[in-house]
């Protein structure tokens, strides 16, 4: 474009050939070019073959492989693990189709039918798929539609969290084969924590040092019910202290206040407080180190209370509509 442009101004085609470094048949052509077409006609075009073009496999073997590796486990078509990874693909790919391609060929197509390379999430083994999927369609609209005949009911999601002393969040440098030490404390010590998020950005929660047990929770539940002057419907997974005699007797004196609801067992992947617990371990300090469980106990209340003035963080464990909420002025502590 910028030899046109000598040309245009009035330079000789060797002088522009000399001052670009380049051929007379180069500028020529360049000239030729810009008469036919004009700039558009100078604007460099993506070389070799397009894409999509005399591809190994057609269009109908590819969305057979791409199903293939979205319904089934490798061990599942015959081949060794349980992830796919690039050389598996191809591994099916030759099996199927008796083409044996390289492991960046595999990427491309990987790219291609729009798929990436994820950390999976876990299901356990005994889960019952049946009672996920009433849950999905059965009892969670029941859930809502009590909630909302009982004129202002609210509908939280709890879960109990244990946090150590002990545990290493985070990654760091090291060197390779060699998997880096880091020296902690043998004196180790441990916090629980109870929380409750609605989908309106509310959180309540609860810090204690003894284990989790009934008598904790029917603490929790008598804190919880001080905070709302209408019935809350508490969905929870089926711990032993969930289901207790003592918690049983706590819902029956206080019908109006509370009603529990159990998820699914073996589905933590249900409950967006999970995301909760996971987040206080990872925003647990990575540079001090709790050297007590007091420590440990008042860094644990500085998530809590720092998470309960972001409302919009704890919609976002929902994966909802943001919608407005109101926070509690006086937040629970241990």
């Amino acid at each position: 474009m910028r030899a046109v442009a000598a040309l245009v101004a009035g330079r000789g085609r060797e002088d522009v050939a000399a001052v670009f470094g380049v051929s007379l048949k180069a500028v020529d052509g360049w000239w030729v070019k810009w008469q036919a077409g004009g700039r558009e006609a100078l604007v460099m075009r993506p070389r070799g073959k397009p894409v999509g073009v005399h591809q190994v496999l057609g269009e109908s073997e590819q969305a057979a492989v791409r199903q293939a590796v979205l319904d089934h486990r490798p061990c599942d078509v015959g081949l060794s693990g349980r992830l796919w990874t690039r050389r598996l693909v191809g591994d099916l790919i030759a099996k199927l189709y008796r083409v044996r391609l390289t492991e960046v060929g595999v990427g491309k197509y990987l790219k291609r039918w729009g798929l990436s390379f994820q950390r999976p999430d876990k299901r356990a083994v005994e889960q019952n798929p049946d009672a996920v999927r009433r849950w999905h369609q059965e009892t969670w609209p029941e859930i809502r539609a009590k909630a909302k005949a009982g004129g202002g009911g609210e509908i939280l999601c709890a879960d109990q969290v244990g946090i150590r002393s002990d545990q290493v969040t985070g990654r760091t440098w090291g060197e390779k084969g060699r998997t880096p030490v880091v020296r902690r404390s043998g004196n180790r010590f441990s916090v629980n924590a109870m929380s409750a998020i609605s989908t309106r950005g509310r959180m309540h929660f609860m810090v204690f040092t003894e284990s989790f047990t009934a008598e904790v929770m029917c603490r929790f539940l008598d804190r919880l019910a001080g905070h709302f002057d209408h019935k809350v419907h508490l969905v929870v997974d089926g711990h032993s202290a969930h289901r207790s005699k003592k918690v049983r007797d706590w819902l029956a004196a206080h019908p109006d206040d509370v009603e529990l609801h159990f998820l699914p067992a073996y589905s933590p992947e249900l409950n967006p407080d999970e995301l909760v617990n996971a987040d206080l371990k990872h925003s647990l300090p990575k540079q001090h180190r709790a050297r007590n469980q007091a420590e440990l106990a008042a860094e644990t209340l500085r998530f809590f209370r720092r998470r309960q003035r972001q409302p919009h963080i704890v919609r976002g464990y929902f994966g909802g509509p943001h919608v407005r909420c109101v926070l509690d002025e006086n937040p629970m502590s241990f």
